[in-house]
């Protein structure tokens, strides 16, 4: 699935700042590179007044994409994280992308019998923890999900 961890810079459309390309083969990896792009946007008049929930939140809407990327995406083609709007309405930009066309979608939480299912629930904490949430068709094939998770 990940032969390795690659960082590249990206292009960037005129006015945005300049962020990280990234292919973490672990959700943990993902995790750091997010707290890691709030801690370097605060050092810079960004939102270094980030409450810890909002970090968290950030943190875990990462973990769910890249681990539903790689169990169920075919595993991760490119994640791009930064920091948009610092100072007016902070928020986390994310972009997951996968080789899978297949929508995510929420499971039952229980079977045909009544029995709690494991697994499932990821994609509505994303739904319902970011404020932005866009699924794209990717033109060499797979999927790339973009999300804004608010940072205050």
């Amino acid at each position: 699935m990940c032969d390795r961890d690659t960082t590249e810079p990206a292009a960037e459309p005129r006015g945005t700042r300049a962020h990280r390309r990234y292919a973490p083969c672990r959700p943990a990896d993902a995790r750091r590179e997010v707290e890691r792009a709030v801690t370097a946007c605060g050092g810079r008049g960004g939102p270094a007044s980030c409450d810890t929930g909002a970090l968290s939140d950030a943190v875990l809407v990462a973990s769910e994409l890249t681990t539903n990327a790689i169990l169920h995406g075919g595993g991760i083609t490119d994640f791009r994280v930064d920091v948009v709007e610092p100072g007016i309405r902070p928020g986390l930009r994310l972009s997951v992308c996968d080789r899978s066309h297949d929508l995510p979608v929420a499971a039952p939480a229980t079977d045909e019998r009544g029995r709690r299912g494991l697994g499932g629930r990821g994609w509505p904490i994303v739904c319902r923890l970011a404020r932005e949430v866009r699924v794209a068709d990717l033109p060499s094939g797979g999927k790339c999900i973009t999300v804004v998770v608010p940072l205050s």
